[in-house]
Parts: structure tokens; sequence; C-alpha cells
């Protein structure tokens, strides 16, 4: 047998009966070796219909006691438990429940980038790909909208709901340069832009269109043009240069989560040697989780 780091991952992934889930914004060794790569959306479905008993996420936590939520029954591994997200960090229990205390009318829809704690207090979760749909979906004229002000902005320009905008967001895309965006553009002016909806809205205001990431894969793959500009995490550059090798793709600007980057090989295949560190909750925590999960899982937009 081959003695190489990605072999031996093979030999006891199929020893463990486990599947391998990365995001899209996992580095370019940790997608080539995952057995499906996708947007959070796309993850939570397969972590939910998977048929192995054991799901090794390589993402952030928030992603993987998703996965746990939906799987109850499974192990689930987060191979480095210090990927966190500091969107999900922005928003404790209390707090979110002193705004809704302030908006008694409205039922809270929250970005999956949320713990599992604060899941629980929610009537629905959403993902970027599904947030309108969501929002729609919510049987009140007004909606809490936590923790991404700017996605909750973008979904607030297109629904005539009352949306109550918590204010978090992700460090990596509320910083990204503008002028260095409109750079790019004159660089490659017959490029598309695409940007995530977590960027600014002076952001959107350049692009060709407003989107998550497995939203922009749909969109170069209806597309006629040769060249886009990816206004999201990095990591996505590498996931459509291995979809679309015969197109051309380049950063907006420098997007870099460093919580995304934590997972190695390496680490992968430590937490498959010894099936750890796994994830664990309160039991009712994740029962009432579930349930705003499970409305996410039923609006896939």
């Amino acid at each position: 047998m081959n003695d190489s780091m990605e072999a031996r991952i093979d030999h006891l992934k199929r020893k463990r009966d486990a599947v391998i889930l990365a995001h899209s914004y996992q580095p370019p060794e940790i997608q080539d070796m995952a057995d499906h790569v996708g947007d959070s959306l796309e993850l939570s479905v397969k972590a939910s219909t998977t048929d192995a008993s054991v799901i090794v996420f390589c993402g952030v936590s928030f992603m993987a006691e998703t996965a746990h939520i939906l799987s109850p029954d499974k192990t689930v591994i987060l191979p480095e438990p210090d990927a966190g997200c500091p969107l999900a960090d922005c928003i404790e229990v209390p707090a979110l429940r002193t705004l809704q205390g302030m908006h008694p009318d409205s039922l809270t829809v929250l970005y999956v980038n949320s713990p599992a704690s604060v899941k629980a207090e929610a009537y629905a979760c959403c993902t970027s790909a599904n947030a309108l749909q969501v929002v729609e979906s919510v049987p009140s004229d007004e909606v809490i909208f936590a923790p991404d002000r700017n996605l909750g902005t973008f979904i607030s320009r297109s629904t005539k709901k009352r949306v109550h905008i918590w204010n978090g967001a992700c460090r990596s895309h509320a910083t990204a340069d503008i002028g260095e965006m409109a750079s790019r553009k004159e660089e490659w002016p017959d490029a598309r832009l695409l940007v995530h909806p977590e960027t600014p809205p002076e952001a959107w205001e350049l692009a060709d269109a407003v989107l998550g990431t497995g939203g922009m894969i749909r969109y170069v793959a209806s597309s006629g043009s040769r060249r886009f500009l990816i206004g999201t995490e990095e990591g996505m550059v590498y996931r459509l240069k291995t979809l679309f090798p015969e197109r051309e793709f380049m950063p907006a600007g420098l997007i870099y989560c460093e919580n995304m980057k934590k997972i190695s090989l390496q680490k992968v295949l430590l937490s498959l040697e010894r099936l750890e560190p796994v994830v664990e909750m309160d039991p009712e925590v994740r029962r009432r989780a579930g349930l705003a999960v499970a409305r996410m899982m039923e609006t896939t937009g």
C-alpha cells in the first residue's frame, strides 16, 4: 500500500466507515481528498443523508455542530476543535432573548453561522443560499435576522417583511477592500465579479451578482464568460478552478479566514486514528436546535 498520507487517510476512512465533508473555503489538499465539497447547505444535506457511521467535518465548529444535529446517531468529528467562527461567536443566548423581547411579534431566522445554543432559540435557520426563501416562509410579518448584518441587509432589500437585524459580521468578508475590488475590475474588464452577501453593500454595487458559494458555481456553469473575479474567501477560487479548468478565476481581493485553514491532512489522519475530537452537545439543545435546522432543510431554495 502507498504510504502517502492520503493513502493512509483513505485506508482508515474505509476501516472506520467514515465520510469526509469539506467546505469550499478549506485548503486545496483538504478539498482534494474529501468525499464531498460544498457550501453549508450542501454539506448539511450530505450529513443528513449519508450512510456512513462517522462524519469527519472539515470546516469550522458551527458546521460540525449542525452535522451532529442532523445526524445524532452518527459520530461527528471536527479534526481541529479550535476552528471557530468569529461571526458565530458574536451572538449569545441572553442578548438574543433581549432582542426577542423588544420585538415580540417577530420570529427569529438565524444564519447557520451561529452556535447550537442560539439555534435552539430560533424559529428557523438559513444559509446564504436560502436565506430569502426562509424569511419569506416564516409565518410572521416581522423577522429578527441574526447574526450577520450584511446578509440581513441584503435580504431586507428583497422582502416586504420588516427585518430587525443583529449587528454582527464576518470579519473576513466585512473588511473586504472595495478599492481593491474596483482595481481588479479595471485589470480584468471582461470578467464577471461575483461577491458573497457577507461583503459590504458597497461591494454589491460593483458586482455582477451577489451569491453564496453554491450560487457562484451555478452562475459560472451557466455563464458564457471566461473570466471571473471572486469576492469571497480565497478557498473558493481553488474550488472553481477545479470545477472549471477551462475558465480563469482571480480573487477580487484578499478575503482570508484563518479558522478555515486550521485543518490539515495530519489532523484528519489523527482524527480517524483516534475517532476524536467528537462533537457533543446537550440533548435538549440539540432537539430544539434541530427544529430550526429542520425548517432550513425544508426550504432549499
